[in-house]
């Protein structure tokens, strides 16, 4: 019988928490419950609007801001988490409507996250390219 590590089944416990609340899209109530005040969030690829890393809640709720008022999800899937000691991984594949030009895209990413003192401490996006 395998038991989990103390840190692992905090870990585990907001890794669920995080996919609960990406499942029902209140993506912004994960960042408000979840995420710490000194996060860090790095994307695979970044512009002058959106920067590759960003520190701060302040700074996260932004960039979720954004997302929410220029695309549409037309359905989602959220498949994980992937529990690991202090992080964890979760797969999403996004049909979304860019609302400024009305394409819609696929998005694939699996997001790897951290967490300390049960709160999650940094973010990083992966991308498929292919």
């Amino acid at each position: 019988m395998t038991t989990a590590a103390p840190s692992s089944t905090a870990t585990a416990a907001v890794a669920e928490e995080l996919v609960s609340f990406c499942r029902a899209g209140n993506f912004m109530g994960a960042i408000e419950n979840l995420y710490s005040s000194d996060i860090v969030s790095i994307e695979s690829m970044g512009n002058e609007t959106m920067p590759r890393e960003m520190k701060g809640i302040d700074a996260i709720r932004g960039k979720n801001q954004w997302w929410a008022e220029n695309h549409e999800v037309n359905s989602s899937v959220v498949d994980g988490p992937f529990v690991g000691e202090d992080k964890f991984a979760v797969y999403y594949n996004l049909d979304v409507t860019f609302k400024p030009t009305g394409k819609r895209t696929t998005m694939e990413e699996m997001a790897l996250y951290e967490v300390k003192n049960g709160k999650i401490v940094r973010e990083h996006f992966f991308y498929r390219t292919s």
